[in-house]
């Protein structure tokens, strides 16, 4: 599989985004745990979590310990794998989800996380969401102090515009890796986040990268076709693979600072994606790809 530079680590092009293995529709632990361990087997070296990711209230972390017990029950080496999770967002249980940016609370969560994760430092932690309650320089302070403390190594940003990039940037420094924005053959709105990211050498990681080919578990059960009459799905029948392998192939191609994170909640579907990573589109195929003015 293709691998690509997220901040001083070298991840495999796609990743695991393992939200749907914990929150509404998810599957028992089993098929869970199987999803992951597909996800090795394929190569795939990066996992996307948060401490959000749950169904109920009351069980913050859920993703986290899950990744946590699927990672020590696989039977080969897990050390080279990234597990990147996230903070500042919440659910009380009620299918809503809540925001909070105070730095105090990041720093509760991002311990917590670690320490559910297994780990002492976490190798990626991302701010989840901008909180518009608190001034955004001191939830990226936040991100700041973590690094310097040595709870997470490097700090990532998600939802976020070119203007909080850039103040992120200039609080953290190197220490910023990553932006994880939406973005997907339905959704193209981070045009300008994702060209910003590839100029200041930070990775783009798509979330919901299958909109328009496959439901987002945010809008509905997952694995749900959202149509068949694309060109993702003309090419991917004329190559004799799946729509979703388009989709990723086609994000790889916007940027090398693209790593998407299209989520599973079986393994077939891991496996199937992260084929997509050696999928090379032609310039003939990129082009029925742009949507038509």
């Amino acid at each position: 599989m293709q691998h690509r530079t997220l901040g001083g680590a070298t991840v495999t092009a796609i990743g695991l985004g393992a939200m749907p293995l914990s929150i509404e529709h998810r599957p028992d632990e089993g098929r869970a745990v199987a999803t992951v361990h597909a996800a090795l087997d394929a190569g795939v070296t990066l996992i996307d979590t948060a401490d959000s990711y749950h169904w109920h209230a009351g069980e913050a972390g859920h993703n986290e310990r899950l990744i946590a017990r699927a990672l020590a029950r696989y039977g080969g080496d897990t050390s080279h794998v990234l597990v990147a999770t996230k903070g500042g967002r919440g659910r009380p249980g009620d299918g809503s989800w809540t925001v909070n940016g105070d730095p105090d609370h990041l720093k509760r969560a991002a311990e917590a996380s670690a320490k559910r994760l297994g780990v002492e430092a976490i190798g990626l932690y991302q701010l989840h969401k901008p909180d518009p309650a608190v001034p955004w320089a001191e939830s990226v302070g936040a991100l700041h102090d973590l690094v310097g403390a040595g709870t997470i190594r490097a700090a990532g940003i998600s939802n976020v515009t070119t203007d909080q990039i850039r103040l992120a940037h200039a609080v953290l420094g190197d220490a910023l890796v990553s932006v994880q924005n939406q973005y997907s053959p339905a959704v193209r709105d981070s045009e300008a986040e994702l060209r910003l990211s590839t100029a200041l050498g930070l990775a783009f990681l798509p979330w919901s990268p299958l909109g328009g080919i496959s439901r987002s578990s945010l809008d509905g059960p997952a694995g749900g076709p959202a149509g068949t009459g694309t060109a993702f799905h003309g090419i991917a029948a004329a190559r004799g693979v799946s729509p979703q392998q388009v989709a990723l192939a086609w994000l790889l191609s916007r940027s090398p600072a693209v790593i998407p994170v299209p989520g599973a909640s079986r393994p077939a579907s891991i496996t199937d994606s992260a084929r997509g990573a050696d999928l090379e589109l032609t310039e003939t195929e990129l082009a029925l790809l742009e949507p038509t003015p």
